[in-house]
């Protein structure tokens, strides 16, 4: 577990102030939707390009390719910023039994979404997984590699202060 970094960081994170997490509460609630909707036009301008040049895209992959990977970069930025706080966040700050209920519950669904394929006569499986830090700031990532280690997970280099990856072990 402790393979790839100090055990001194796979624990919990200090309890932040209360003061502090309102104001970030609050600039979630003010700012988030203002992103959204940044990134809902970057996204529909990105559909918009490619029916106007439908003939380029017939003719060149390449810039097919262009358009998919701004059209992913665009969807995959419409999350929450690493410094905002949702609701639950707030009002379950310095709360380990959360953190340890909300730890294995995100680790159980990737164990099922793992373990159970979508499609049987298509067996692609998820095989690794990363769990951010808001899931288990409460608890640290110690704990987080206790209960994937239980479920069948191995660990992969991770930064801890960030998220902890994980890789299905049945997968290989």
């Amino acid at each position: 577990m402790d393979v790839y970094e100090d055990p001194a960081t796979w624990t919990a994170e200090p309890v932040r102030p209360k003061g502090l997490l309102t104001a970030r509460f609050i600039a979630t609630v003010l700012f988030l939707p203002v992103l959204w909707v940044f990134w809902l036009v970057v996204v529909l301008v990105t559909i918009a390009v490619g029916l106007v040049t439908e003939v380029i895209v017939v003719l060149s992959t390449s810039y097919e390719n262009g358009l998919f990977k701004m059209l992913d970069r665009a969807i995959a930025r419409m999350r929450l910023p690493s410094w905002g706080v949702t609701w639950p966040e707030l009002r379950h700050e310095g709360d380990t039994a959360y953190y340890r209920a909300r730890v294995e519950r995100v680790v159980g669904a990737w164990t099922a979404k793992a373990a159970n394929p979508r499609d049987p006569k298509k067996f692609r499986q998820v095989v690794e997984c990363e769990i951010p830090m808001r899931h288990y700031r409460g608890v640290g990532g110690r704990y987080v590699a206790q209960v994937a280690l239980a479920q069948g997970w191995e660990l992969r280099p991770t930064d801890v202060r960030k998220e902890v990856r994980l890789w299905w072990s049945a997968a290989s």
